[in-house]
């Protein structure tokens, strides 16, 4: 389990019944880039069924060979890719969500990785973590869907904002790792306009664009090299956002709170982003 001062790490689950490989390249390239030289690879078992009339053991054997065997493997791969950044490896036991998700009391980040599931299997799946954890964790989550896009020059993050606390603390994580990969920065705020719209539409862009103007203001001085821009879309948030970053290394965005009594509670902005969206998707908690 995470040792008492690795709240610098970056955690990757490894599942071994999925590949892996996504996920871990982001997670290997943030800890280079970083040089925190903490990179956690975790792979969860669940625990044996309690019945009188089946022998589970057979089954629990075989689930933690594979999740060892997946851990090895990931290692290696790790050390080829970043040969400066020692993996440490843990094979932990309990349900993947809960086991990952109290791990984030102490990391950096945590990176998944998605298999894109329909919200009713996604909700319905025995491995999902995806949701449970990007709601309960107390540190920022990715979840890595796709590749980054590095086609796009020059290369780009998006950060939604909407005056939120939540959306300030996405804006302070997305210029830290907009100035990590020398990146631009675009500031985008969403517009949806009401069934009744009791005043005259500029008057309502114009509030966004000063929300958005105090909202960042500052933040250039604290990362001067990261070029900022501000835009102002009008539709879906989830939309307007995810077509924002359809060639952007990463969208970044915060979430209210943490999950209710089933840990499966999220904003329906963050919901809806981690299906649509094409680029990695960051969250940020409220610090």
């Amino acid at each position: 389990m995470t040792a008492p001062g690795d709240h610098d790490a970056i955690v990757v689950g490894i599942d071994p019944a999925r590949d892996w490989r996504l996920p871990l390249a982001w997670a290997v390239d943030e800890a280079s880039r970083r040089r925190t030289g903490v990179l956690r690879l975790v792979a969860a078992v669940p625990p044996q069924h309690d019945t009188q009339h089946v022998d589970d053991t057979p089954r629990s054997i075989a689930l933690h060979q594979a999740a060892s065997e997946a851990l090895s493997a990931a290692a290696a791969w790790s050390r080829g890719r970043h040969p400066e950044v020692e993996p440490v490896v843990d094979l932990v036991g309990g349900f993947p969500a809960a086991a990952i998700g109290r791990l984030s009391r102490q990391a950096r980040m945590i990176v998944l990785g998605s298999r894109h599931l329909s919200r009713t299997s996604e909700f319905l799946s025995a491995g999902s973590l995806v949701v449970p954890v990007t709601a309960q964790a107390q540190c920022p989550v990715v979840v890595v869907g796709d590749a980054e896009h590095v086609t796009q020059q020059p290369p780009y993050l998006v950060v939604g904002i909407d005056g939120s606390e939540s959306s300030k603390a996405a804006l302070a994580l997305a210029f830290e790792e907009a100035d990590l990969r020398g990146a631009k920065l675009r500031a985008v705020s969403v517009w949806q306009a009401p069934v009744f719209l009791l005043y005259d539409e500029e008057v309502a862009l114009q509030a966004q664009r000063r929300m958005l103007s105090e909202t960042t203001a500052g933040w250039s001085q604290k990362y001067p090299d990261v070029v900022l821009t501000h835009e102002i879309h009008i539709g879906h948030p989830v939309e307007e956002l995810a077509g924002a970053a359809e060639h952007a290394l990463a969208v970044v965005v915060g979430r209210r709170g943490r999950g209710g009594y089933t840990g499966m509670r999220l904003g329906s902005v963050v919901h809806g982003l981690l299906h649509r969206a094409h680029c990695p998707v960051i969250t940020a908690p409220v610090v």
